[in-house]
């Protein structure tokens, strides 16, 4: 995020403040006490877009009713592995914690389990919840299908959303093996920083009405997948089955059935959104201990893999903690609209 037109806020502070616009917005106790957690994980990670910044987007559709300000989650038991958790309606980062933690329970005893969510909404950033399952010790996975916003490749409308899948393992005494990427360039959360940040995009990765690549975040009317003007097909494919498992698999809304998360006509209508979590404990496979040591030799391995000049191999989420460890000392960075809502004028 552009430093010169940010502010940097305490992690606590901010917590505070987040909590509290969501609880004066009627957000039951439980519901925004997981919607912070969300966002919070977000910010503090370096995913802006998914972070603290959407805390006004939520108040907002907490107020025109989209979204149920206390809802009762439902958990309904299919088999030894496999549940679907009903958020009705309310803020999906409430059912999105409690879907993955119902997934580890189940795996504790079956080695791997499923559980779908329907009846849900916006869930921030995927990565929480796969690395929630990380915490709890067993392999997570976690993603979710969004509104149409992102080309087909070749294509010259909006069809899949940006679409997360999320990857997060247990490492013995070390951060967990992390990774959650949209399957689309950017996130179109990130668009809208940058309009916020007055900054351009890179090349190649969001494009006009025509389709027609731009740089120009106020030009912006799709994205384009992942894997870019050569490749993009691979990102599309990847895309299909974030629908496949929390659309399809679920009964709930295709990406092209959305009502727009920014939809300012329609603040009302809940988008019946669905997700999709997994979790494997090692324990029913090689074995806790032997996986954790497999993980520690992989990653030495892949930390320790010669790099080009200039380089530096990394392991997935090397980046998130590093800016997690730099953002405790400095603070989280907030973009001006949100420093504005969250009523941060002081700092």
């Amino acid at each position: 995020m552009d430093s010169a037109t940010t502010i940097k806020v305490p992690e606590a502070v901010l917590a505070e403040r987040v909590a509290a616009a969501l609880r004066e917005a009627g957000a039951s106790e439980a519901s925004l006490a997981a919607a912070t957690r969300a966002m919070l994980h977000a910010s503090r990670h370096g995913v802006d877009s998914h972070g603290v910044r959407l805390t006004e987007h939520y108040c907002l559709m907490l107020a025109g009713g989209r979204l149920n300000k206390n809802p009762q989650l439902q958990i309904d038991h299919k088999a030894a592995a496999s549940a679907v958790v009903d958020g009705d309606d309310g803020l999906g980062h409430y059912a999105a914690y409690r879907a993955m933690e119902v997934a580890c329970e189940m795996a504790k005893t079956s080695g791997i389990a499923a559980v779908g969510v329907r009846r849900s909404s916006h869930l921030g950033a995927a990565g929480a919840y796969a690395l929630a399952g990380a915490e709890a010790g067993c392999i997570g996975f976690a993603t979710t299908n969004t509104d149409s916003m992102v080309a087909l490749f070749d294509g010259a409308q909006r069809f899949h959303g940006t679409n997360p899948l999320a990857f997060a393992a247990p490492v013995p005494g070390q951060k967990p093996w992390f990774v959650d990427m949209a399957t689309s360039s950017i996130p179109m959360n990130r668009v809208l920083l940058h309009r916020s940040l007055g900054t351009q995009l890179p090349e190649g990765i969001a494009a006009n009405a025509e389709g027609i690549p731009v740089t120009d975040p106020a030009e912006v009317n799709m994205l384009l997948p992942l894997g870019g003007a050569d490749y993009g097909y691979k990102g599309a494919a990847l895309a299909g089955v974030a629908t496949l498992l929390s659309a399809i698999l679920m009964g709930t809304t295709l990406d092209t059935d959305f009502i727009p998360m920014y939809d300012a006509e329609d603040t009302s209508t809940p988008r019946n959104m669905g997700h999709f979590f997994m979790a494997i404990d090692p324990g029913h496979f090689v074995g806790t201990s032997a996986f954790g040591d497999g993980m520690l030799r992989y990653l030495k391995g892949l930390r320790g893999a010669p790099a080009r000049p200039g380089g530096q191999t990394m392991a997935p989420g090397d980046r998130e903690w590093t800016i997690a460890e730099q953002r405790v000392v400095a603070g989280i960075p907030i973009d001006p609209d949100t420093a504005r809502f969250l009523g941060l004028a002081e700092f």
